[in-house]
């Protein structure tokens, strides 16, 4: 693709950009390379590389065994301009479960460690915890609309980054100032869901699940403090981060992303998710530690 051509960004296409990406393409024998994000520059978006890892962890593991949780390390930042090469490790093949290594690599060196576990499907114990009460997704005003309002008070350099049409859309149950919001709680509850129909492969809405479970996670620890990423003296960035992925679901109907953060220090935030399907099934969990450095 020629990256000078203007992209097409009917809600279609986007989703259609983002399945592509998250397509990774096999190499050689447990080893894929993930594509660059057309039109993107700067620094990789953490979840893109997590999604990612996840899909060549999944496109090496039999199809009976499913996805159940993710562990990872991020230790350099990746850049937008290359691709990533993903090595994939078999730890472990059971009758039931299954484990899987995944390293990304940049110019040879590694960008992030993910640790996946697989299981076979079956019966057993279950309770969970209740979905909270908050407005439905159509009663919330959508995210991009907000944004544009705000866009005046946000330097220059951050203006198209947040207007670009993408291809998640986001609901924020309660919206807050982008560069200096008023401390608040550190909770949050924001609805999102792709913005057209996805492929029907269970594998593809796992991995766009956890693309998206990583927008605004670290964003929760910095409430109390009224910063956020766009604040010139606040340095941030993801550290990990885990999901754990409990019930089917599907990523282009609305989800609800709550969010917590139980504790800040040292320059560092930890973050908790959960993320329900509107009829309240929790469908996943999460959680993050991320740097929050404020420089003097």
């Amino acid at each position: 693709m020629d990256l000078n051509t203007p992209l097409d960004t009917s809600p279609a296409a986007l989703v259609a950009g983002l399945a592509d990406l998250l397509d990774i393409e096999e190499i050689d024998t447990d080893l894929y390379r993930g594509a660059r994000q057309p039109g993107g520059e700067g620094r990789v978006f953490g979840g893109q590389v997590i999604a990612q890892a996840l899909q060549a962890a999944q496109r090496s593991t039999d199809a009976a065994k499913v996805a159940h949780s993710l562990h990872a390390y991020f230790m350099r930042a990746g850049a937008e301009d290359h691709p990533i090469v993903y090595r994939v490790v078999r730890d472990f093949d059971g009758k039931s479960f299954a484990t899987r290594r995944v390293i990304a690599l940049q110019h040879g060196q590694p960008i992030l460690n993910l640790a996946a576990s697989f299981q076979v499907p079956e019966e057993g114990l279950s309770h969970q915890d209740a979905m909270p009460e908050v407005p439905g997704p159509d009663k919330v005003r959508p995210d991009r609309e907000t944004r544009a309002t705000m866009v005046d008070d946000v330097p220059e350099r951050f203006r198209r980054h947040l207007l670009r049409p993408r291809p998640i859309e986001t609901r924020s149950v309660v919206s807050r100032g982008l560069v200096s919001p008023p401390p608040a709680e550190p909770r949050q509850a924001i609805w999102f869901r792709a913005v057209s129909p996805l492929p029907d492969d269970p594998a593809l809405h796992r991995a766009v699940l956890a693309y998206a479970s990583d927008m605004g996670l670290l964003g929760t620890a910095m409430m109390p403090h009224g910063v956020s990423w766009m604040n010139p003296a606040l340095q941030s960035a993801s550290l990990d981060h885990a999901l754990w992925l409990h019930e089917p679901f599907r990523a282009d109907e609305w989800l609800l992303y709550t969010t917590d953060s139980p504790w800040a220090g040292h320059a560092r935030g930890f973050n908790r998710g959960s993320i329900f399907s509107a009829d309240g099934r929790l469908v996943a969990s999460t959680a993050q530690e991320g740097l929050v450095r404020v420089r003097r």
